[in-house]
């Protein structure tokens, strides 16, 4: 058997492109080309898509948009694969497994998702439900409340009505959470966006840089706590990592910054330094919330260990972890036992078989 050819997408039109890319080269640096031939796609911050030879070019170190000749995966199963784009027609390009290595809008949110199962073609991670649920923080609150799972306290609002009653939401937001809370755009993740409030005054700042980048505002307490991750790894039957503490040190929280600029922003402490019992019950609590989406493939789950209380808060689902060379979810599963290119090839065989699950569902009633 041959090689199998792995379409790496990355970049995308998000407020995390950056982010996408330095994940993308860690992920294609770890594909083993004993068994992989390795096929990248870039999508610039124009959303216009590049074959291989310029999606390079878009890779840290040569970040800027590059011309070069256009693709496309079509949603059309008889059309699999990546068209090359000419002003003479297209020619096809065989792919077998995609990796969608976009993180944010328009690629972790279930559009590219919806693209490739329309396509017909396997891929790594969540599908298009999860994929929409866990970028969306307030469907996915909600979802975890219902699945029986503490969260904190929070409350959201439309970018319409803040502009139309300022006023009265910084009203609600004193009565319902209280000061300080951390504000954030519902959509988007990698701490884009997202901004501290001390007081009501520092309200409307924070309001503002989170409404550049969705419609929907989320609103959450601040909590005293430390702040715990676990990666989980499956299908039907998902696993979790040791859980990993982020201990800020030079930002005020594990921003942007400190999660792919500078390492020494924050500390990564892993295995976090926690009971048995609690570890256990993160991990159980890890997997609950994947199942709460209906996960497949991968996420990362984010907690909040309260100071005082011991509450366990499941804070986030990430369904689409940064995979930088510094990046939590690798390194988690590295520290309990499966290598990242070991963890690359259980994800490909992940997708496979999520694929072939799938494709035992009937699409025609006779």
């Amino acid at each position: 058997m041959g090689k199998l050819r792995v379409g790496v997408i990355f970049g995308g039109r998000s407020g995390e492109h950056e982010v996408s890319l330095r994940s993308a080269e860690s992920v294609m640096s770890a594909l083993d080309r004993r068994k992989y031939e390795v096929v990248p796609i870039a999508i610039t911050k124009q959303g216009k898509w590049l074959a291989p030879g310029a999606a390079a070019g878009l890779l840290p170190g040569a970040v800027t948009e590059t011309a070069g000749e256009h693709v496309a995966i079509f949603g059309d199963p008889t059309e699999r694969g990546l068209a090359r784009l000419s002003g003479e027609g297209r020619e096809r390009e065989r792919l077998d497994v995609v990796i969608p290595v976009l993180h944010g809008t328009y690629g972790e949110d279930g559009t590219i998702q919806g693209l490739l199962e329309m396509a017909d073609l396997p891929y790594v991670g969540c599908g298009v439900l999860a994929s929409s649920a866990g970028m969306d923080k307030v469907i996915m609150k909600r979802l975890f409340r219902e699945a029986g799972l503490a969260v904190v306290e929070f409350a959201s609002f439309l970018r319409t009505q803040w502009e139309a009653a300022p006023e009265t939401i910084e009203q609600r937001v004193a009565a319902e959470i209280g000061f300080p809370c951390f504000v954030k755009p519902a959509n988007l993740g990698s701490s884009v966006g997202i901004s501290k409030a001390a007081d009501a005054a520092g309200l409307g700042t924070a309001v503002a840089l989170a409404a550049r980048y969705d419609r929907k505002v989320v609103v959450e307490r601040g909590v005293a706590a430390r702040e715990i991750e676990v990666s989980v790894l499956g299908n039907d039957e998902p696993v979790a990592s040791l859980p990993g503490e982020i201990v800020p040190e030079t930002a005020e929280f594990y921003d942007y910054k400190a999660k792919y600029i500078d390492a020494r922003g924050a500390q990564l402490v892993i295995p976090a330094e926690l009971s048995a019992e609690t570890t256990a019950e993160i991990q159980r609590l890890a997997v609950r919330a994947f199942e709460a989406v209906d996960g497949s493939g991968l996420a990362r789950v984010d907690f909040f260990l309260e100071h005082g209380s011991g509450r366990i808060l499941v804070n986030e689902i990430n369904t689409m972890p940064g995979f930088t060379s510094i990046s939590m979810y690798p390194k988690l599963w590295e520290a309990s036992g499966l290598s990242y290119p070991e963890l690359i090839d259980r994800l490909i065989e992940l997708a496979f078989d999520r694929h072939r699950e799938k494709s035992r569902n009937v699409t025609s009633f006779d």
